[in-house]
């Protein structure tokens, strides 16, 4: 059994991602905010801790449509990620969780007209939210 240890870097990862519950983010994104706290760590430390997180599910990882860049969203507060469609609005970032009954339908339309077994994980459609539009 491996030991996991708390850290600063670690620690400082979880702010960012509590500061962070509804916009996705890139490793980048991470190593700005640490290198604003005077913590200087290098990018290979934070994806491997990001990676850790993904492994524990506590994070998602997904490629942007725009330039196939690697993302993260913070999932922990939904928990359910992998049983929903997510939304992001293309101007402020914001990340919607589309929770509501409607997934079942989308599922069952998906799985009885056209027999595809709809996988949530890593989805994101890409619009613009009420605020932005």
């Amino acid at each position: 059994m491996q030991k996991t240890y708390r850290t600063r870097c670690k620690d400082s990862i979880m702010a960012y991602l509590e500061d962070n519950q509804e916009n996705s983010f890139s490793a980048y994104d991470v190593h700005e905010y640490l290198q604003n706290q005077d913590i200087q760590v290098n990018l290979t430390t934070i994806y491997r801790n990001l990676d850790k997180l993904m492994e524990s599910g506590i994070l998602m990882k997904h490629k942007t449509a725009e330039d196939e860049s690697c993302k993260y969203q913070y999932v922990k507060p939904h928990g359910n990620c992998q049983d929903h469609i997510h939304m992001k609005c293309r101007k402020c970032g914001k990340i919607f969780h589309l929770e509501c009954s409607f997934m079942k339908e989308i599922s069952m339309h998906l799985q009885k007209e056209h027999k595809f077994t709809l996988e949530c994980s890593g989805s994101i459609l890409v619009g613009l939210c009420e605020q932005c539009s």
